[in-house]
């Protein structure tokens, strides 16, 4: 991470003639001045890009613990943290997956008050840009910015705080409906996505360009019946259009022996993401900026002492039911890890409990998705993160196509994720619950799942630990704390 300094120097010019002092200043720049340079423009921006890599504190995207990226994840079917009947693990985890959650849940609070947080800082880029009347894009860009916070706040917490400018107390922040953020975040995204440079990698590795820009739209108008009751599966398709446009294709998946499990296809997960695919990643370097837990966190101490060179966390596993959906010929089933391994460690298919009295000690799937890249050590890697990437894209066209009615086109688009798998086509065309399914194995532990299963209507079913769930759990509640401080909040319907 680069860090601009601006350094001012008082020179005092004394003239032997007179006893007027006059000061002059150097290097030292007005704010409008400076937010309108170049550089300056950055700075700004940089203060918002800076929320979304993941560290301890559950603030982030995602990379660390106890944040957005867990309270997604674990409220679905494919990962969860089980309490263990040696002691470890608190029981927050385990309650998400059973969908047992409280407003007073620490992880809860903690991706309200990241969201927001965030949220404070592009406002402020953004007054500081627009009073610099910096360029177009730039403003675009902390514009873009803002409107993704705002849709993973209406995503998990549906009617939410709403402000834009920073000159008003918490207590006073009006609460508007999931709707009326939804066609906000949509007018932010439509009116500046065009001003966003077209470059790709590079310093846009990592920001919003118009690719990204497009690939965010998408997401919020797949999610549209969710969010407001009427679909728009067309213009998430022309969405889809305008990120492939930007010229992006699926990496390859040939067997390479240097690459991480021993295939090229988890290049997409490992240390600089192949920019080939990859749309809009997070940066990660452990103990510098950001960082990557989730290999690490998976598996057990002697194993990962064994393969790694230092202990595991022992957490989090993959529900027996959600591994067991994989072909044995799909090269994205070699993440996974059963029965015997070295270190003298052998995990258990079988989980008996999540909370009461726990889980055995080597009970559990583990996950090597992300196989901990250089630098790491026990607090985490340095894999980079997709929060956006190609193959996302073509199954929202496969969705899109098929929920429009257009299952030929929709076959093109699966069928190209599962050769790449190395599975065949399908004989016949795709069915909503097969693009489900694709999606689930495509984009494992990558923060989708939770919304998937939501508008596929698989979120409330049974699983493995629970029976179903009530139809309030679709939504996180507002943190209690957020209540208290503003009591003018309406807590969201069966909390």
């Amino acid at each position: 991470m680069k860090k601009i300094m601006i350094l001012s120097c008082l020179s005092l010019i004394f003239l032997p003639s007179c006893t007027d002092v006059e000061e002059k200043v150097y290097d030292k720049y007005a704010a409008t001045e400076f937010y309108n340079s170049l550089e300056g423009a950055d700075v700004a921006l940089a203060g918002v890009y800076s929320k979304i890599g993941g560290n301890w504190g559950g603030v982030g995207y995602a990379g660390a613990d106890n944040g957005w990226y867990d309270l997604n994840t674990m409220a679905s079917d494919e990962q969860v943290i089980p309490h263990r009947n040696t002691g470890d693990w608190q029981l927050d985890f385990a309650r998400l997956h059973l969908h047992q959650w409280l407003p007073t849940d620490g992880i809860i609070g903690n991706t309200w008050n990241w969201l927001y947080n965030a949220i404070f800082s592009a406002n402020l880029a953004i007054e500081q840009l627009e009073n610099a009347k910096a360029a177009p894009a730039k403003i675009a860009e902390a514009k873009v910015l803002r409107a993704f916070f705002y849709y993973l706040l209406m995503d998990d917490f549906g009617n939410v705080p709403f402000f834009t400018e920073n000159n008003v107390t918490v207590d006073k922040i009006p609460q508007i409906s999931r709707k009326e953020l939804y066609d906000f975040v949509v007018k932010e995204l439509t009116e500046n996505l065009d001003k966003l440079p077209t470059t790709k990698g590079g310093e846009f590795y990592g920001r919003f360009n118009r690719w990204a820009g497009y690939a965010l739209l998408a997401k919020v108008y797949l999610n549209a019946e969710v969010y407001t009751g009427t679909p728009k599966w067309k213009e998430c398709l022309n969405a889809c259009e305008q990120v492939t446009a930007g010229g992006f294709t699926l990496h390859g998946a040939t067997a390479n022996a240097s690459s991480p499990l021993g295939n090229q296809y988890y290049e997409l997960f490992g240390d600089v993401l192949p920019e080939d695919e990859t749309i809009l990643a997070i940066f990660a370097k452990v103990n510098v900026v950001s960082r990557n837990i989730y290999g690490i966190r998976s598996l057990n101490g002697p194993h990962a002492l064994a393969i790694l060179g230092f202990s595991g966390w022992n957490g989090t596993i993959v529900p027996k039911s959600y591994y067991q959906k994989f072909n044995d010929a799909d090269i994205r089933k070699k993440q996974f890890l059963s029965g015997q391994q070295p270190g003298g460690v052998n995990y258990s298919l079988d989980v008996t409990s999540l909370d009461n009295p726990g889980a055995d000690r080597n009970a559990g799937v583990r996950n090597l998705k992300f196989y901990p890249a250089l630098p790491m050590d026990g607090g985490g890697a340095s894999n980079d993160f997709p929060i956006y990437r190609y193959a996302d894209i073509l199954l929202m066209k496969a969705e899109c196509n098929l929920r429009l009615g257009d299952a030929a086109a929709a076959k093109t688009f699966i069928d190209a994720t599962r050769n790449r798998a190395g599975l065949a086509a399908f004989a016949s065309n795709p069915s909503l619950e097969d693009i489900y399914n694709e999606r689930g194995f495509e984009l494992s532990w990558e923060g989708h799942r939770r919304q998937d299963m939501i508008r596929f209507n698989t979120f409330l079913l049974a699983n493995d630990f629970r029976g179903a769930s009530q139809n309030h759990r679709k939504l996180f509640p507002i943190p209690t704390s957020a209540l208290n401080a503003n009591t003018g909040l309406k807590q969201n319907s069966g909390y």
